[in-house]
């Protein structure tokens, strides 16, 4: 396949592209601000290497040039948290961009897009004081949001089943990420250095190399119209078990199940039924 990526330079975005490339899909790699030294071209023998394209993801006359011939499309492209701008930057950038991308991959007839949405497109770690119904989370679970960038990441979700609705055979995923980083110590140090923040979070984390692999299939088959899907570990970095970790901090909040004790708070069944996707597969 022919694939767009956009924010192809971030930190997910390096590793969807890396991915598809071994995998022998074209990318076109686009981003505001192209690495130095990269072009596109063939590389000689096996899949060609990315054809990089510099644009603004809120111009959306230069993504109908960027996106034209491509047969999928990965949207990275926004402002992953609060504090990168103004609140008002953050939530307009974000919403304006996924429209533009969205809405010009439909009108080109692209028929697979997958975009990043995040967990706090329900309310969480930007809260005052989050809200949650019940644990484990999922994909059903109402939106709380209350700060300007978890409302763009919902807001982006709507416009996907808003344009899906809109166009016959067209599929998107919107996929919540959580504190992507390398690896679990990387999480386990991030969450030792905000422990306030970590319990709002939810003690959660997504490696990169899942969130690609998440990207990746995705773009696949496997489902139809617009899916919300949580893409976080199955545990968590808290410094107890799940059950001590709920009593202690959400005394109020009712367990739908039992839950292991390094079971994390994010139900990911949805992904693994309809993707085949497993966080440790990658």
């Amino acid at each position: 396949m022919r694939v767009a990526v956009t924010g192809a330079a971030g930190r997910i975005g390096t590793k969807v592209v890396a991915l598809l490339v071994e995998r022998g899909h074209f990318v076109v790699a686009i981003d505001k601000n192209v690495p130095y030294g990269r072009d596109g071209g063939d590389s000689g023998p096996g899949a060609p290497r990315p054809h990089w394209l510099t644009a603004d993801v809120t111009d959306y006359r230069a993504l109908l040039v960027a996106f034209e011939g491509c047969d999928a499309l990965v949207h990275l492209a926004a402002f992953p948290g609060p504090g990168r701008a103004a609140e008002w930057a953050v939530h307009n950038n974000n919403v304006v961009s996924s429209y533009n991308v969205l809405h010009a991959a439909a009108s080109l007839g692209i028929p697979r897009i997958c975009q990043a949405s995040s967990v706090n497109a329900i309310g969480g770690a930007y809260s005052r004081s989050p809200r949650f119904d019940y644990f484990p989370l999922d994909e059903a679970h109402p939106s709380y949001n209350e700060d300007p960038y978890s409302l763009s990441k919902w807001i982006c979700e709507q416009q996907a089943a808003s344009i899906a609705r809109r166009h016959d055979g067209l599929v998107i995923a919107s996929l919540r990420f959580h504190l992507c980083v390398e690896d679990r110590d990387r999480a386990l140090e991030v969450t030792a250095a905000k422990p306030e923040t970590a319990v709002r979070d939810l003690w959660g984390y997504t490696t990169l190399a899942s969130a690609a692999g998440a990207c990746l299939l995705a773009i696949g088959p496997g489902y139809t119209g617009h899916e919300v899907f949580l893409i976080v570990a199955p545990d968590h970095v808290g410094t107890a078990t799940a059950a001590d970790l709920a009593a202690a901090h959400y005394p109020d909040v009712p367990l739908t199940r039992a839950m292991g004790p390094a079971e994390g708070f994010f139900n990911c069944a949805k992904a693994a039924s309809l993707l085949g996707w497993r966080h440790d597969q990658w």
